[in-house]
């Protein structure tokens, strides 16, 4: 049966506005700013036009809430409408469902508020938001979704967790120093200010500036991943972040198309990797910086593994079979040739690369949509060829790289087999009824 529609908290307009409302005044300070400012009393005609535009978009933000219901359909799923100008109504077929994550920017937190954000797996707009609810009734909503996603009770309420992990401050900030992308743009940062200096004098300094360029991106995502938090709960892996603006989401289980084992060259002899996962519908951007895809920030190997072992039960890649190039791939790659390995059991597919910054992917057979051979210029004058595993959108792009002709023919019949073979036996939907 289907339930009530329900709504948004009736706050959610003055908080949606109270986010902005900081940037909204810089914008009226820019475009007319200088002019008001030359006028009596301008100060106040600048902060006049900035509560004539907030009361508007105060305004629009109270229709947008009017229009914004949800509810659950009579086959379970979340339908949504929303829109003040052009209305529409979407359904989330919810055994689809990727991610459930709770948003709580620094505003919404001082007012007790959350934002949900709801992840199917689809082309187009698979992805709903829900802002903004009291934190309270956003866990609820979230439990609910879940369970209904595993075909489950929802009314037995938000089930435990047990935590795993939470990654040390110290530890977080020191593996972001020792990037080689944080390493490289010091680097340049000082020839830049020791060059200026040399060939303009000391008036060239201002040029430390760009110093804060590398700092900057540092305190941007220390606050982004600061307090990160992985936990395990029969609706899946829970992971909280954030020091200004608090994230929470849950993997659900079955749903994890490749996970990514990453090795900075200075993070090596402190034995550390970072782990990212794509998962259906959770980015929806290729962006390296971003941190939705973090499934672990920093770690120890042995932790990453155990990570790893829970998101992806029953995958053991260190048990699969590697093969590497032939000899011609080291003109193609003469830096990282002696890293490149590919290999698959009927679980998974392993694909490695990288030299100063080493890379291990782990790919669910039954999560590639489509496999492809690529032959570039160099590589057809080479014999050799690449094998694409397409999968959701996301940061993680697998691809066994350089491999001979021969190599590469063989390794996409396999996958394509292999592909096909996992697709059959997947039981993912309903996953706590298998």
């Amino acid at each position: 049966m289907s339930t009530e529609r329900r709504r948004v908290h009736p706050i959610t307009p003055i908080v949606k506005v109270s986010t902005y409302l900081p940037a909204l005044f810089l914008a009226v300070l820019i475009t007319g700013g200088q002019a008001l400012f030359s006028r009596p009393f301008g100060a106040l005609g600048v902060l006049g036009l900035t509560i004539v535009v907030a009361v508007v978009a105060l305004g629009y933000e109270y229709l947008s809430y009017q229009r914004l219901q949800f509810w659950f359909d009579d086959d379970g799923d979340l339908r949504v409408q929303s829109g003040v100008v052009f209305q529409q109504e979407r359904r989330l077929q919810l055994s689809r469902l990727q991610t459930v994550d709770v948003n709580r920017p620094l505003v919404a937190r001082v007012f007790g508020f959350a934002a949900l954000r709801i992840e199917v797996a689809g082309a187009g707009d698979s992805r709903a938001d829900l802002q903004y609810l009291t934190n309270a009734d956003a866990s609820a909503l979230r439990s609910e979704i879940l369970a209904r996603s595993a075909g489950l009770d929802h009314t037995a309420g938000e089930a435990p967790e047990a935590p795993l992990l939470v990654v040390p401050a110290k530890d977080l900030f020191v593996s972001l120093m020792l990037r080689a992308v944080t390493v490289f743009l010091l680097l340049l940062t000082v020839l830049i200010v020791v060059g200026n200096v040399w060939a303009s004098g000391w008036t060239g300094i201002f040029t430390v500036l760009l110093g804060g360029v590398p700092l900057l991106i540092v305190v941007t995502e220390f606050a982004q991943l600061y307090n990160f938090t992985v936990a395990q709960s029969p609706d899946g892996i829970r992971l909280r972040h954030g020091l200004i603006q608090t994230q929470a989401r849950t993997i659900p289980p079955g749903r994890v198309c490749a996970v990514e084992f990453v090795e900075p060259l200075f993070w090596r002899r402190k034995g550390w990797v970072r782990l990212y996962v794509t998962v259906a519908g959770l980015s929806k951007s290729d962006d390296d910086s971003g941190t939705e895809s973090v499934l672990l920030p920093v770690a120890p190997r042995e932790v990453a593994e155990d990570l790893f072992r829970r998101v992806m039960p029953g995958a053991q890649p260190e048990n699969v079979e590697m093969i590497r190039p032939i000899g011609s791939v080291k003109r193609r790659s003469p830096i990282q040739w002696r890293y490149l390995a590919a290999g698959a059991d009927e679980r998974i597919a392993v694909l490695q690369h990288g030299r100063i910054t080493r890379r291990r992917q782990i790919v669910d057979h039954a999560r590639v949509q489509s496999v492809r051979l690529s032959q570039g210029p160099w590589e057809r004058a080479l014999g050799l060829a690449s094998v694409n595993l397409d999968i959701p959108p996301g940061r993680i792009r697998p691809q066994w790289q350089h491999f001979g002709l021969e190599q590469a023919h063989g390794l996409l019949a396999m996958q394509t087999e292999r592909m096909r073979a996992a697709r059959a036996a997947d039981k993912s939907t309903r996953w706590m009824q298998n």
